[in-house]
C-alpha cells in the first residue's frame, strides 16, 4: 500500500514537473508544524537555487497547480517558500479504511525481495548468557522479523562460539575432577569401547565454575596451557573420547541457551558454530594461497587488506598463527565461505557489539579478496553497552557480570511488583498472572533496548522501565489491552465496526499516525534500526489514548460509534504489528 507521503510526492512532484522541474523536488515530509498543515514539501527552496527565482514565487506556481487536487484542503505557502499541505477528512478517513481493511495494517512490502543471513546471539559453549549477550539478541531478533516482514527470505544465525582452545581447556579440566570420565575418554582415544554414561553428570554449572579456574591456570602454568593446546589439536582431529565429551558439553549449553532465548522471545533457525566450519579451514587456506593472497610473516600467514586512501590503518587478517592453528578470524571466514556454500545470502547483517568494528572490516576486506562475498553484502551492524544507573556496563551489586536468567527473573519479580501496584491480573489465575508478568518484563526489557538507536548506549533503570506510565514497554502492553477490552466489550453489546468517517482532531491525529506506520518501517529497514518502528508504536499509543479521552466510542451515535471502532481496531492491529516486530507479545487482558 502507498502512504499519504508517498501519494502527495508524487502529486507534488508531477507540479514541479509542469514547471519543466525534476520530479524529485516534490518530497514531501511530515509538517513540523501539524498546527498549520499535515505535510510539507520544501522543494521550490531547493529549485530555485537551480533556475535563479523567487521561492516563495515558484512555490506559489506549484501550490496554483495542486489547488485542484480533490485530496487537499489547503494549499499553503510559509516563509520563504515552503509548501504546506492539508487533507481533506475524506482522504484520510479513505487511508484509514484502507489501512483497517489491510492484514498488513499499511505495510508495504519491498519490490525485491533478497536473501538475508542474521548472525546475532553470539553464545559460547560452556558459558550461560550474560547481561552482556542481551543487546545482541533483542536487536537481532528484531532485525531478523523486520527483513522477514518486508518480504526477504531471512535465516537467523545463533553462531555458536564451540571450538578451539577454551573447548581443549574445559576437557582438561573436567577430566582432571572426574578421574571416572577421564578414564572413559582414555578407553575412547585409544580405540575402543566404553560407556559414556557418566558424561551426563556434566552440567553447565560445572563448566561455568571451572572455566574461569582453568583459563587462570593457563596464563599462570605453562606445562597446562601445553596440554589445553594438545587437547584441543585432538578435538580438532575428531579423537572419540574428546569428541564426545565435547559434544556433551555442546548440548547442555544449548538446552540453557534455547531456554534464556524463548524466554525473551528470540529463535533461530540456525543453530551453527564454528566447530560447524572446522572442515573448510584446511582448504580455504590452500585456496588463499593458490589465489596469492598469503603471506609469509614471521611464522604466521596472513592476509593483507588495508587499501589506497584508508583514513586509519588496518591490521592483516591473521589466517595461520605462527603455531600453525587457525584463529579467530580463519573461523569468521570460513563461516561465510560455508553460508556462501549453503544459503548464498545476498546480504549478512551481523549484530554484534560496536567494539568488534574493526575485526569485522578486517575479516569483510578478506573476504571481498577472496571472492567469498561482493563488496557491501556483508555488513557489521554495532551496539552500544547497557549501561547500570551508575553509568557503567550493568553488573551484579557485588560488582560481578550478571547472569542473563538472573536479569530476566529480576525483571519478571519487577513485573510483578508493578502489576500489583496498579491493581492489575489479582483475579486472575495463579498461572495467567504468571504468563502476564512474563510478557511485561520481556517488554521492559526489549524496549527499554530497542527505543534507543542501537549505535548508542543507553542506562537500564528497571524501577522506571517497568512501569505503566510513561515511554515503556509496559505503557504499549496496557494500551493493547486496553484497546482489547473495548473491543470486547462492543462484540458484548452487539457493536460492530463500520465505515471510517473523520471529523474530530483527534480523530484526525489518529488517522495520520497510522499512515506514519510505512514511513517508520522503511527508516527502519534502510538503516537497520529497530527504534524507528518503537517510536512509532509509543506515538500510536500516544494518539489512541488522546482519542479515547477525546472522542466517546461505544456512547456516541451508531454511525460514528461504528467509525471510531473500526479506528480503534485499525490501532490494536498495527501496535500489535509495530510490536510482535520489536519481538515483544500482547497479553488479551491485565
Amino acid at each position: 500500500m502507498t502512504d499519504l507521503k508517498g501519494v502527495l510526492s508524487e502529486a507534488v512532484g508531477a507540479a514541479f514537473a509542469g514547471l519543466g522541474l525534476p520530479t524529485d523536488l516534490g518530497r514531501v515530509t511530515a509538517s513540523n508544524r501539524p498546527d498549520l498543515a499535515d505535510f510539507q514539501s520544501n522543494g521550490a527552496l531547493a529549485a530555485a537555487k537551480r533556475v535563479g527565482r523567487n521561492p516563495r514565487e515558484l512555490a506559489a506556481e506549484v501550490a496554483e497547480r495542486l489547488a485542484a487536487d480533490p485530496r487537499l484542503a489547503s494549499v499553503e505557502i510559509a516563509g520563504p517558500g515552503f509548501i504546506n499541505l492539508k487533507l481533506t477528512d475524506g482522504a484520510l478517513a479513505a487511508r484509514a479504511q484502507a489501512i483497517a481493511d489491510d492484514p498488513r495494517s499499511g505495510a508495504a512490502t519491498v519490490s525485491q525481495p533478497r536473501r538475508v543471513l542474521v548472525d546475532y546471539g553470539g553464545p559460547n559453549v560452556a558459558k550461560p548468557m550474560h547481561v552482556g549477550h542481551l543487546r545482541a539478541s533483542i536487536i537481532g531478533e528484531s532485525i531478523k522479523r523486520l527483513y522477514r516482514f518486508r518480504g526477504d527470505e531471512v535465516l537467523g544465525d545463533a553462531h555458536f562460539g564451540d571450538w578451539g582452545y577454551q573447548m581443549g581447556l574445559l576437557i582438561g579440566a573436567v577430566t582432571d575432577e572426574n578421574p571416572k570420565i577421564a578414564e572413559i575418554v582414555e578407553a575412547l582415544n585409544a580405540g575402543g569401547s566404553a560407556d559414556t554414561a557418566p558424561f551426563e553428570a556434566v552440567t553447565l554449572a560445572d563448566l561455568d565454575r571451572l572455566y574461569p579456574e582453568a583459563a587462570a591456570k593457563g596464563k599462570a602454568d605453562t606445562a597446562y596451557r601445553d596440554r589445553a593446546r594438545k587437547i584441543t589439536a585432538g578435538l580438532q582431529d575428531r579423537q572419540p573420547g574428546y569428541f564426545q565429551l565435547w559434544q556433551r558439553f555442546r548440548d547442555v549449553t544449548q538446552v540453557a541457551l534455547e531456554r534464556d532465548f524463548h524466554a525473551l522471545g528470540v529463535d533461530f533457525d540456525l543453530w551453527k558454530g564454528e566447530s560447524d566450519v572446522e572442515d573448510l579451514i584446511d582448504p580455504m587456506v590452500d585456496e588463499l594461497a593458490a589465489k596469492g593472497l598469503l603471506e609469509d610473516d614471521q611464522g604466521a600467514r596472513i592476509v593483507r587488506v588495508a587499501r589506497d586512501g584508508d583514513k586509519r590503518e588496518l591490521p592483516p587478517l591473521l589466517v595461520v598463527s605462527s603455531e600453525g592453528s587457525a584463529m579467530y578470524g580463519t573461523t569468521d571466514l570460513a563461516t561465510i565461505l560455508d553460508r556462501k556454500n549453503s544459503f548464498d545470502p545476498q546480504l549478512v547483517i551481523y549484530c554484534v557489539d560496536q567494539r568488534q568494528a574493526d575485526h569485522f572490516e578486517v575479516v569483510f576486506r578478506a573476504a571481498v579478496l577472496a571472492g567469498y562475498a561482493a563488496e557491501g553484502q556483508l555488513n557489521h551492524v554495532g551496539f552500544g553497552t547497557m549501561n547500570g544507573t551508575d553509568g557503567k556496563p550493568f553488573k551484579t551489586r557485588e560488582g560481578g557480570v550478571l547472569k542473563l536468567a538472573d536479569m530476566i527473573e529480576m525483571t519478571r519479580e519487577k513485573a510483578r511488583e508493578r502489576l500489583h501496584e496498579a491493581g492489575l491480573g489479582e483475579d486472575l489465575p495463579a498461572d495467567e498472572f504468571e504468563e502476564i508478568a512474563g510478557k511485561v518484563a520481556v517488554a521492559a526489557l526489549k524496549f527499554a533496548d530497542l527505543q534507543n538507536f542501537r549505535g548508542t548506549s543507553y542506562v537500564f533503570d528497571l524501577d522506571r522501565f517497568t512501569s505503566f506510565e510513561g515511554k515503556t514497554g509496559p505503557y504499549l502492553l496496557y494500551q493493547a489491552v486496553r484497546v482489547k477490552s473495548l473491543l470486547r466489550r462492543a462484540e458484548t453489546e452487539g457493536v460492530k465496526p463500520g465505515p471510517i468517517a473523520i471529523a474530530e482532531p483527534a480523530e484526525r491525529e489518529l488517522a495520520l499516525t497510522l499512515d506514519a506506520f510505512e514511513t517508520a518501517l522503511s527508516e527502519a529497514y534502510d538503516r537497520y534500526a529497530p527504534n524507528a518502528v518503537a517510536e512509532h508504536a509509543y506515538r500510536l499509543s500516544q494518539a489512541f489514548s488522546k482519542f479515547y479521552a477525546a472522542c466517546p466510542i461505544l456512547q456516541a451515535e451508531p454511525a460514528v460509534r461504528a467509525s471510531r471502532l473500526a479506528l480503534a481496531g485499525a490501532t490494536l492491529a498495527q501496535l500489535q504489528t509495530a510490536l510482535d516486530l520489536l519481538g515483544i507479545a500482547t497479553p488479551d487482558r491485565m
